[in-house]
């Protein structure tokens, strides 16, 4: 990002908005949600710099302006605070007026709200009481800010959104704390409450980062490693939308439309994962975007009523596939369908969504099914045990998912043989299985570990079994917490042989727990009686336990893994 488009300072609040500059939040942004515990703890924290032996300011965290002027800024992220620090200033400045009106010493205390108000809130007309405010709010939340509070007034509560009474009720409560600090301490009231404004618009500061327009604006939410940016970049998309519906003249009744229908999608999703979501939609109807260039291919793209609202159909669209592969447990999907979506999840693989979402979209039933199952192979060769780019697959993932949306890939035979430069064949499978190591203190490797012990054993046996039940666990033959010597084995020896597949195995829990370190003699004969058939073989067959055992079990499991995770058409 140019320097010239990205500003960074720490500023107080006295300095961001005593300085006249205004900052307006954009039309579209979200209401004023804080509540109670968000106040009290802002509250708590201001009283806490105020004391002899507290800390000297305190940080507020990210403030995001888009500015073209550096005089007008747009709040991009941090409106809630700003809006909130706000309320703070006009409570205190109530607690001056009733100073004033009931006559103690009302000159000084009429001087002190005319400088505060001209310093941190705004010009109020005095003929008309209109506000000229440092600080506007969104469409929704600034007529009832700059008439009823800003003016201090009365505060009607009837007819009112509930974003609005959270205003009042924000304004209400800090006129509480502010004015059970001044009966707390002693001294001239209209000084201290003068005082106080003082000390909280120079101990409060934050990192203001200033950019040039939404596109920056979105860069920084991609890369910031802070709370709530993924929130902040998703409201910011939702904004650049309802601009493109404001410039074309769209009736308020289409704006509410798109508000409706975009808030379901995204109280649905639950807001931190809608940018996958997007990324992951837009990737399976068009063409790759990474991340970083998401927002810029869509501001390109999407320029006019009717692209924002395809846009929103095709999400609605696709809203329910991504769901169900995200949570597969709670979707309405058939039960195999459910089964190979959860081995995704426990594989923690992404890559091929933009193709599911796709293939959902065009392919029949049964090759959709087929298709997601191919996934799972793929991902078991590419993904858990292989370790080639995944920058490579993603792409082609989109590739392929492009072309199943333009429907040039209508059956899944053809989908599968697109996708074979990312399908490992057999001899490289067999390879990279027989050398994997996967460390099962990391509890999503358990759980992969679990199902491919499962899978083995039911290719085996014949007997299927829940790899997440508890009836069992991963028996590690040389232990994880092996006492020195262990088998004759060395220290590095064991170090490095403890996670090789070959070194584990199937037990219930009972057994397992109770031959903890023991030696391999004693184990062998549990692993024969085991009820497991991959255990009751490794237990037959092995004699002793050392490196070149590990070895040839594992091999063994390479070639089992083979005709288990295979694509018939693709080996």
């Amino acid at each position: 990002m140019a320097a010239t488009n990205f500003k960074t300072e720490n500023n107080t609040f006295r300095k961001l908005i005593g300085n006249g500059l205004t900052y307006r939040i954009p039309r579209f942004q979200r209401d004023y949600s804080w509540t109670n515990e968000e106040w009290e703890d802002l509250w708590t924290d201001l009283l806490g710099t105020l004391k002899a032996d507290g800390e000297s300011a305190h940080y507020m965290g990210y403030l995001v302006l888009q500015s073209a002027d550096d005089k007008t800024f747009d709040v991009i992220d941090g409106q809630q605070r700003l809006t909130t620090i706000s309320i703070i200033v006009l409570a205190v400045l109530k607690n001056i007026q009733r100073l004033i009106d009931a006559g103690n010493d009302a000159d000084q205390n009429k001087r002190r709200v005319d400088q505060i108000r001209q310093t941190y809130v705004g010009y109020l007309d005095p003929v008309t009481l209109v506000a000229r405010p440092k600080l506007t709010l969104n469409r929704n939340n600034n007529n009832y800010f700059q008439t009823y509070l800003v003016p201090m007034g009365h505060l009607p509560q009837r007819g009112f959104r509930a974003s609005e009474h959270q205003l009042r009720k924000a304004f209400e409560w800090f006129d509480r704390q502010v004015a059970s600090y001044l009966k707390a301490s002693t001294g001239d009231e209209g000084m201290r409450l003068a005082k106080l404004i003082e000390d909280v618009s120079d101990r409060l500061f934050f990192t203001v980062i200033t950019v040039t327009d939404e596109l920056n604006a979105y860069k920084v939410f991609e890369t910031l490693n802070a709370r709530g940016v993924r929130l902040s970049a998703t409201d910011l998309l939702k904004n650049y939308l309802f601009s493109v519906l404001d410039r074309g003249g769209e009736t308020d009744h289409e704006l509410r439309n798109l508000e409706d229908r975009w808030e379901a999608i995204v109280g649905r999703l639950q807001s931190e994962n809608f940018p996958d979501f997007l990324r992951v939609h837009w990737n399976s109807r068009r063409s790759f975007a990474r991340q970083a260039d998401l927002f810029k291919t869509i501001r390109a793209q999407v320029t006019s009523s009717e692209t924002v609202f395809q846009l929103l159909r095709d999400m609605e669209e696709d809203l329910d596939t991504y769901l169900a592969l995200s949570s597969p447990e709670a979707s309405e999907w058939p039960q195999e369908d459910k089964q190979q979506a959860g081995i995704l999840k426990t594989f923690r693989v992404r890559q091929p969504f933009p193709l599911l979402l796709a293939a959902k979209r065009t392919l029949d039933v049964p090759d959709f099914t087929g298709l997601l199952r191919a996934a799972v192979v793929i991902s078991m060769r590419f993904n858990v045990i292989g370790s080639s780019s995944t920058a490579e697959q993603e792409r082609k993932y989109n590739e392929v998912a492009e072309r199943v949306a333009k429907k040039e890939l209508n059956k899944l035979g053809p989908v599968l043989q697109a996708l074979r430069t990312v399908y490992p064949d057999d001899a490289a499978f067999r390879i990279a299985f027989a050398e994997k190591s996967i460390k099962t203190t990391d509890s999503r490797n358990n759980r992969v570990v679990r199902f491919i012990l499962c899978a083995l054993e039911k290719h085996l046996s014949g007997q299927a079994h829940d790899f997440a039940s508890d009836a069992f666990n991963i028996e590690h033959i040389l232990p994880q917490n092996a006492p020195d010597g262990w088998g004759g084995f060395g220290n590095d020896d064991a170090d490095a042989l403890v996670y090789r597949l070959g070194n584990m195995t199937l037990l219930q829990s009972g057994a397992n727990r109770d031959l903890g370190t023991a030696e391999y003699d004693q184990k062998r004969a549990v692993y024969q009686q085991s009820g497991f058939a991959i255990t009751q073989k490794l237990g037959n067959e092995n004699a002793e336990w050392k490196p070149d055992r590990i070895a040839a079990v594992q091999n063994w499991m390479a070639t089992q893994a083979t005709a288990v995770w295979r694509i018939a058409q693709l080996s």
